[in-house]
C-alpha cells in the first residue's frame, strides 16, 4: 500500500532567532500507509501535540519535507493548506470543540458548508453521518443536552463530513468514562474497517495504543520506538 503521510526529517522550532528559541521536534521522519490505524504516544511534554499539528497542517515545521496524498505541504500556500486540510483530514479532539448554541446535525454540517456543498445534500449526508455514530435521534439536540460521549460520536460525525482520507484523533477518550471510551474507540475502528480510513490516535494511553496497527513512541521530541499493535 501507499504512503498516504510521509514526513522527512521534520523539526519545529518557537521563537526562532530569539533568546528563548525552542525545539520541540528533533527530525521527526515517519510514514503512514493508506488504511493504517496508528498511535503516536508519549508522555505530556513529548511533542505528540506538535506532531499532530504538523500531520493536521495547523502548522508548518521549521524544515524538512512534508508529503500528503502526494502534495509537497512545504509548496502549498496558506489558502491551498487550507483546502487540503478540509477535504483531506478529518479532527477529533479532546474537547469536542463543538459550536455550543448549534445542534448536532448543524455542527455536522459545518465543514460541507464550507467547502461549498449545496444545503440539501449537506444536510443528507450530516443525517446519514449521525446515523453511522448512533446519533441519529440526537440531530436536534445542542451540545449542552448530550452527555460526553454523545459530543464525542457528532465531532467524530463532524471529521467525517468531507469523506476525508485521514482521522487525526487527539486524546479522543480523555474526557470519558471507561464505558464511554470504548464505545469510541469501536467507533474508530468500524471507520477503519468498513471506510477504510487512515487513522492517527494521538494518546497517552498504552492500552489504546495497543489496539491500533502500529504503536509510535515518542519522548522529547524524537521517536524511540516503533512497533506492531494488536489491531482487532
Amino acid at each position: 500500500m501507499d504512503s498516504i503521510i510521509k514526513l522527512s526529517n521534520i523539526v519545529k522550532k518557537f521563537y526562532i532567532g530569539e533568546p528563548n528559541e525552542l525545539e520541540i521536534l528533533h527530525g521527526i521522519s515517519l510514514e503512514v500507509k493508506e488504511g493504517e490505524f496508528v498511535s503516536i504516544v508519549g508522555p505530556s511534554g513529548s511533542g505528540k501535540s506538535t506532531l499532530m499539528n504538523t500531520i493536521g497542517i495547523l502548522d508548518r515545521p521549521t524544515s524538512g519535507d512534508y508529503i500528503l496524498d502526494g502534495i509537497n505541504v512545504g509548496e502549498a500556500d496558506d489558502s491551498e493548506l487550507s483546502e487540503i486540510r478540509n477535504q483531506k483530514i478529518g479532527f477529533v479532539f479532546q474537547t469536542y470543540n463543538l459550536i455550543s448554541k448549534t445542534s448536532a446535525l448543524k455542527n455536522v454540517e459545518l465543514p460541507m458548508l464550507y467547502a461549498g456543498m449545496r444545503r440539501n445534500e449537506r444536510i443528507k449526508r450530516a443525517k446519514e453521518l449521525l446515523e453511522l455514530v448512533e446519533m441519529g435521534d440526537r440531530s436536534k439536540h445542542l451540545p449542552e443536552e448530550l452527555s460526553g460521549g454523545q459530543k464525542q460520536r457528532v465531532a467524530i460525525a463532524r471529521a467525517m463530513a468531507n469523506d476525508p482520507a485521514i482521522i487525526l484523533a487527539d486524546e479522543p477518550t480523555g474526557a470519558l468514562d471507561s464505558k464511554t471510551g470504548r464505545l469510541v474507540m469501536d467507533l474508530f475502528h468500524k471507520l477503519n474497517k468498513e471506510k477504510h480510513k487512515t487513522i492517527i490516535l494521538i494518546t497517552h494511553s498504552n492500552e489504546l495504543a495497543s489496539e491500533t496497527d502500529r504503536i509510535i513512541s515518542i519522548k522529547d521530541g524524537n521517536i524511540i520506538n516503533e512497533e506492531k499493535g494488536g489491531n482487532k
